[in-house]
């Protein structure tokens, strides 16, 4: 039997496409300056934290960071995104 990867346990867990599951790890890899978690390291650290919910990319990045599961810096957080207000 063939083990998922963990593109495709993110996707099966959160019930989110394989690739918006590819993204997000993507992303999460990107929020650290230089080194970079891999994907298994990243599935790994979910799975421990038993989420309920899937966490932006940052946030879950600066979880990893601030429980020493990945030390390595962060760069700075991303803007927030702010929709205008509807004009009717």
């Amino acid at each position: 039997m063939d083990k998922l990867k963990p593109y495709e346990a993110i996707s099966a867990r959160y019930q989110i496409s394989p690739e918006s599951a590819k993204y997000f790890l993507g992303r999460v890899q990107k929020s650290f300056k230089t080194e970079k978690p891999s994907h298994k390291l990243i599935l790994e650290f979910v799975e421990t934290q038993e989420l309920e919910y899937l966490l932006t990319p940052y946030e879950l990045a600066a979880m990893m960071h601030e429980s020493g599961a990945w030390p390595h810096a962060l760069i700075s957080e991303p803007p927030a995104i702010v929709d205008d207000p509807d004009l009717y």
